[in-house]
C-alpha cells in the first residue's frame, strides 16, 4: 500500500546541555491510507512524544515528517495550525468535551468553522450521531451520559470533519472493559467503512489486539512490531501479549 505518512529518522529532545533527555530516537516508518497503527510503549518509552509530533503539536529536533507530499516540520506555526484543522482529527483519554453544550452541540462546534450550509452541517452531525450510536442521547449533557457514551461524542466530533488521520491517545483509558470493547469495535467500524487512518496510542493489549499493526517503543526506539493480517483477534492479542512477557511485562502502566 502506498505510505500516506511518512517519518524519516525523527529524533526528539528535551533540555539543554547535560540535561538533556532524548524522548525518540531515530524512529522511521510508514503509514498507508486506511491503516489502524498502534503503538505500545511503557511510560516514558516516547509513545505519547511520538503521537504529539505527527499532531503537529510538538516540533521534531531532527528528521522529516510527511503527509503525501507536505513535510509537515517545515511548516510554520501559522501553516501547522491550519493542517491540524483541515487534516486531523483528535480523540484523547479525557474526552475534552464541554459540559454546558449538549452532546449534539459539542459535536456541532467541531463543525463551527466550516462554510457549509446549516442544513449540510446538520446532515453530517446526525451521520455521526448515528454511526456512533448516540443518536438517542443527542440531547443529554456530557454529566448525563456514561464515560463510553461520551467517548463516542468525542469520536464522532473528530469524525465529523472526515479528517485524513485520527490520533488517538490512551482512548479507552478512562473507559471499563465493556465501554472499551464497544468503543474499539466502533474504531474498526470507522477504519473499515469509512477507510479511515487511525493511529492509536495505548497501554492496554486488549484494545491493541483491535488494531491492524503495531509497534513497541522502547526508550524512545522502535524495537519490535506486529501485524495482524488475516489472524483472529485472539490470536493476536496472545502474540501481543508474548511480547509483552518477553519484556517482563514493562509495558503495563
Amino acid at each position: 500500500m502506498e505510505a500516506y505518512i511518512s517519518v524519516y529518522d525523527v529524533e526528539k529532545y528535551y533540555g539543554k546541555g547535560e540535561m538533556v533527555t532524548k524522548a525518540v530516537d531515530r524512529v522511521s516508518f510508514n503509514v498507508a491510507q486506511g491503516e489502524f497503527v498502534g503503538v505500545m510503549g511503557a511510560s516514558g518509552s516516547g509513545k505519547t512524544t511520538l503521537l504529539n509530533l505527527l499532531a503537529a503539536i510538538d516540533r521534531v529536533t531532527a528528521g522529516h515528517i510527511f503527509y503525501g507530499e507536505t513535510d509537515i516540520t517545515e511548516l510554520s506555526d501559522d501553516g501547522l495550525s491550519d493542517f491540524r484543522r483541515e487534516n486531523l482529527g483528535f480523540v484523547f483519554q479525557d474526552y475534552n468535551l464541554l459540559d454546558t453544550l449538549t452532546i449534539e452541540e459539542n459535536i456541532l462546534l467541531a463543525l463551527a468553522l466550516q462554510s457549509g450550509a446549516k442544513q449540510e452541517v446538520q446532515r453530517q452531525c446526525d451521520e455521526m450521531l448515528s454511526l456512533l450510536g448516540i443518536a438517542d442521547i443527542k440531547n443529554k449533557f456530557p454529566y448525563q451520559v456514561s464515560g463510553g457514551e461520551k467517548q463516542r461524542c468525542a469520536c464522532a466530533r473528530a469524525l465529523v470533519n472526515q479528517p485524513k488521520l485520527i490520533l488517538a491517545d490512551e482512548p479507552t483509558g478512562a473507559l471499563d472493559s465493556h465501554s472499551a470493547q464497544v468503543l474499539m469495535e466502533t474504531f474498526v467500524e470507522l477504519n473499515t467503512s469509512k477507510n479511515a487512518t487511525i493511529f492509536m496510542v495505548t497501554h492496554d493489549a486488549f484494545s491493541a489486539s483491535y488494531c491492524g499493526r503495531i509497534l513497541f517503543l522502547k526508550d524512545g526506539n522502535i524495537f519490535h512490531e506486529l501485524v495482524r493480517g488475516t489472524k483472529e483477534r485472539k490470536l493476536f492479542f496472545q502474540e501481543i501479549l508474548d511480547v509483552l512477557s518477553l519484556t517482563g511485562g514493562i509495558y503495563y502502566e
